[in-house]
């Protein structure tokens, strides 16, 4: 490492001595080493020829002006844009037009606080900070505000989560809630029952682009993790989709009849369903969860569960895992024969011959 280069998160800094005889530091704006050896040969020469170097200074940037570039970054590049659109709203009306620079660590303290006391629960407490931090991360690298800003920021830990929600319909269950939805809501309530699909996937579903009913499957070609996934038509999703009404001008398979455009939530609906059913503390989403849990429970390998889900990892998988005893059991009984098969033989071989 080069004598006056020193590295802060990703980025390369600076440090040599001024005219005054103080130390200054200064950001070479970016990862690359070479940059900061070239910059920091530039100001030793501006010194060694006896003129101060003009640091550029990072303009007075408020956070209303990050939040508008980030909601324009995202946008395309990120699926749940829409949803964290919400969110950053949300921080606009407690921070609205502050200076990047102002921030630290006991404000973002306190939005944790405070989002503690309205009954967030963890992981959506959670979810709030991560968007705030990824937010100043890009500013450091729009050179927006200090890296040091970031720091601070990076100083409030997540709360401790002790346990991912799961909460799954029973067989029963999934019966009467889709006997008591709405004739637009019920195939959209089968659809994610018999696909794990997220809400979003569901209702941006377009009959030329995703759906092969010929061949048997949906193919989602950008995921919330931005990758291909292949999901099988089952006899029960291919006899409700082959039941819904196909118009040529419209594209898409879930749709309002009056407007014709695509439904953006079913929140309203949904609610409804779940009080008619009887079924409380319930989400959407935890349709996806009763998905891949009967999958499980049925036998099915976390493997093939995980790539049915899109999950990147195994690990996301794994919270599925207890709801297989049967399937574990019967893991240790078949390596229990591997390995006691002999012996066992020959102690029986003996015991027939007392």
């Amino acid at each position: 490492m080069a004598t006056g280069i020193f590295k802060r998160g990703s980025v390369w800094w600076i440090r040599y001595t001024g005219l005054d005889g103080r130390q200054k530091r200064e950001s070479s704006h970016s990862n690359k080493f070479s940059d900061a050896q070239s910059l920091l040969v530039d100001r030793q020469q501006a010194i060694g020829k006896g003129e101060e170097p003009e640091i550029k200074k990072i303009p007075n940037y408020t956070f209303r002006e990050l939040a508008e570039k980030y909601q324009t970054w995202i946008k395309g590049r990120q699926n749940s844009a829409k949803t964290k659109g919400y969110i950053i709203g949300q921080l606009l009306s407690v921070f609205g037009d502050t200076q990047l620079k102002r921030f630290n660590t006991a404000m973002v303290d306190q939005l944790q606080t405070d989002l503690i006391k309205k009954e967030y629960r963890p992981s959506s407490n959670n979810k709030v900070l991560n968007i705030l931090k990824h937010m100043f991360k890009k500013a450091v690298e729009w050179e927006m505000v200090d890296e040091g800003v970031l720091k601070r920021i990076r100083k409030v830990k997540l709360l401790r989560d002790d346990g991912k929600r799961l909460r799954y319909l029973s067989k029963e269950e999934c019966q009467t809630l889709t006997n008591v939805c709405d004739s637009h809501l019920k195939p959209i309530v089968i659809t994610a029952l018999n696909t794990g699909m997220r809400r979003g996937e569901i209702l941006g579903l377009k009959w030329d682009e995703h759906v092969d009913l010929r061949h048997g499957f949906i193919l989602l070609n950008k995921t919330k993790n931005g990758e291909r996934r292949e999901i099988p038509i089952n006899d029960t999703l291919r006899f409700t989709l082959q039941a819904i009404t196909r118009r040529l001008d419209i594209p898409y398979v879930f749709y309002d009849s009056v407007t014709g455009k695509p439904y953006q939530d079913v929140k309203r609906s949904f609610k409804t369903a779940l009080k008619k059913s009887g079924i409380k503390d319930f989400h959407f989403h935890d349709l996806r969860h009763t998905f891949a849990s009967h999958l499980v429970m049925a036998g099915v390998d976390i493997t093939t569960v995980s790539r049915l889900l899109g999950h990147k990892s195994l690990t996301m998988t794994l919270r599925y895992s207890h709801l297989a005893p049967s399937h574990m059991k019967n893991a240790v009984n078949i390596l229990d024969n591997a390995l006691n098969e002999k012996t066992i033989s020959t102690k029986l071989a003996q015991f027939s011959t007392v």
